[in-house]
């Protein structure tokens, strides 16, 4: 399944959950220390990135790429 990810940086306190529980690596902390996408590709739109983000900075828009 096809999937855009969008990212809010300004709320984004590079907690590291999300990259943490991404199950097929898509998501890394940059060098600021917040959260980016380094995998498109490989993003199956499973969700679990937003439903863990404790600052509502990640969005899965499953829909978006149909």
């Amino acid at each position: 399944m096809k999937s855009e990810i969008t990212i809010k940086t300004v709320r984004c306190k590079g907690c590291g959950i999300c990259v943490a529980f991404c199950p097929k690596a898509v998501l890394a902390l940059s060098e600021l220390g917040k959260v980016q996408v380094v995998n498109k590709e490989a993003c199956i739109a499973c969700g679990q990135c937003e439903l863990r983000c404790p600052d509502y900075a990640i969005f899965v828009d499953k829909e978006a790429a149909k």
